[in-house]
């Protein structure tokens, strides 16, 4: 299957997706053009695949990697069994590799970028603030050493569930009489069980991106999603699943689990305390959808270390871990310790006066 560059009907540049306009946008002429149209048809009314510009994938496999072939310079392109979108390292095009977008492999949905990488530098700004422990001079001295758009590939589950749950709970009461006080705590076992229609249950496809930092980016806005074109990948990078569906399932039921156990559990109302015991969960009538969603991924250098961010490139959500100054630390510490033993000290005192 052939390698795809997005060009201008204008004047041949390179297109990139524009996340403000939601548009292509030329860098060379500024024409910008509606990403579905421009799938549909071309610029002098031949089909995309006469109007833009292929080359075939050279077949060549290294030990470190695949070669393509640049569609506008011929330069070769280094990537991997799974790389969907990147860019030529020697012309900056932005090239797709259609066959890993196609037939059983082209996605369902994408939500295309909202936020740019300038919102996502700004954000990183934003989330080092009000971090006491952080050292002073991360901020100052740290740069950031990459920043990549990338859609990352989901598998969207939906599926009805059923669950059950057990829970120790505590109920306490207390009362006096002119020698003692009493204290009475009841015991009680509770049972629930009910049942939940899931819908876009994600889970991550790729076992390049951490699981636990793209749910920690969620929710994505699927009401914004968009049938997929290969269009809306030009100037980002991107990669198909190497995670399937069916080794995704398992993931998926967990969350779902998880959710129905947590709804349970907001039933047991009026206790002191509440504890879960056990709890089981069965789906059925499950499928599944394919998409592409937008992070955008930041990497700073500091004293060595690499730090790594991710931000939703839809709604912004930002996560990331930061160093701690251990001074900081221990001067919070003790703090705490010494505000604890002041009032402590007094009321030694007082029983000992």
């Amino acid at each position: 299957m052939a390698n795809l560059n997005y060009k201008c009907p204008s004047c041949g540049g390179p297109l990139k997706f524009d996340s403000n306009t939601q548009r292509l946008l030329c860098a060379s002429c500024g024409n910008d053009y509606d990403p579905v149209a421009l799938e549909q048809l071309g610029a002098d009314g031949q089909t995309k695949e006469d109007s833009f510009s292929f080359d075939g994938y050279s077949g060549e496999e290294m030990t470190d990697g695949v070669v393509y072939t640049c569609p506008s310079c011929g330069g070769e392109i280094i990537g991997d069994e799974n790389t969907v979108a990147t860019k030529c390292p020697y012309c900056d095009n932005p090239t797709v590799m259609a066959g890993n977008v196609s037939g059983i492999l082209r996605p369902d949905i994408v939500i295309p970028f909202k936020l740019t990488k300038e919102d996502a530098k700004k954000k990183l700004l934003e989330y080092y603030k009000g971090k006491t422990l952080m050292p002073k001079s991360f901020k100052d001295e740290n740069k950031i050493n990459e920043i990549k758009g990338i859609y990352v590939p989901f598998w969207l589950f939906d599926a009805d569930a059923e669950g059950s749950a057990s829970f120790r709970a505590t109920k306490s009461f207390s009362w006096s009489d002119r020698n003692y006080i009493y204290t009475r705590t009841d015991h009680f076992s509770i049972y629930r069980e009910g049942a939940a229609s899931f819908e876009n249950v994600p889970v991550d496809g790729s076992t390049k991106m951490d699981d636990a930092t793209m749910e920690a980016i969620e929710p994505f806005d699927l009401s914004q999603a968009v049938p997929f074109g290969s269009s809306y990948l030009a100037g980002f990078l991107a990669d198909k699943y190497n995670v399937d569906e069916k080794e995704s399932e398992p993931r998926a039921g967990q969350r779902m689990k998880e959710s129905i156990t947590d709804y349970l559990r907001s039933s047991v109302q009026g206790y002191e305390t509440v504890s879960p015991q056990q709890a089981s969960a069965v789906t059925k009538n499950g499928k599944a959808r394919y998409a592409l969603l937008p992070v955008w991924l930041l990497n700073t250098k500091y004293k060595g270390e690499t730090y790594t961010f991710a931000m939703n490139g839809q709604t912004g959500k930002f996560v990331g871990n930061l160093p701690c100054d251990k001074g900081k630390f221990w001067g919070l510490l003790l703090g705490i310790a010494a505000a604890i033993a002041v009032p402590l000290a007094f009321v030694v005192n007082l029983l000992m006066g």
